[in-house]
């Protein structure tokens, strides 16, 4: 009677292991899957940010703005929201470390590095795109 409490024990204590693992795998994937839709959608707003800043820029004989809210305020509206104010979005906060009539130079960043995203994206004058790891900055 003793040997198979043991056993069944040992076959309880697998299952639990095995189950764990199993969680361990697919919260590991969803999280991966997350990521990369939060990375792909905060470079399609980067770029979104840029090619407003571009055609304001355009239309205003070179100059560019000197906050994003004008652009959202502007007829016709070049944004149709500031998404540096309405930061975070999709686990990347957006941010313009430089917005003076001369150019820009705007980030997005994970809010938690490895979690929400795991690239750092920063779009500058003339629409030029950079990435890096975030794992890097901190």
């Amino acid at each position: 009677m003793k040997n198979k409490k043991a056993r069944s024990f040992v076959v309880i204590m697998i299952v639990i292991a095995l189950s764990a693992l199993f969680l361990r795998v697919v919260a590991d994937k969803a999280i991966r899957l997350t990521c990369s839709q939060n990375e792909s959608n905060a470079q399609s707003t980067l770029k979104l940010i840029s090619t407003a800043l571009e055609n304001y820029a355009k239309d205003n004989r070179g100059v560019y703005p000197d906050k994003i809210s004008v652009l959202t305020q502007s007829a016709p509206a070049y944004l149709d929201r500031d998404y540096v104010k309405q930061s975070p979005i999709k686990g990347y906060g957006y941010s313009c470390s430089r917005l003076d009539s001369g150019g820009y130079s705007c980030h997005a960043l994970p809010t938690r590095c490895k979690l929400t995203g795991k690239t750092i994206f920063t779009v500058s004058t003339g629409s030029l795109l950079i990435s890096e790891d975030c794992e890097k900055k901190e």
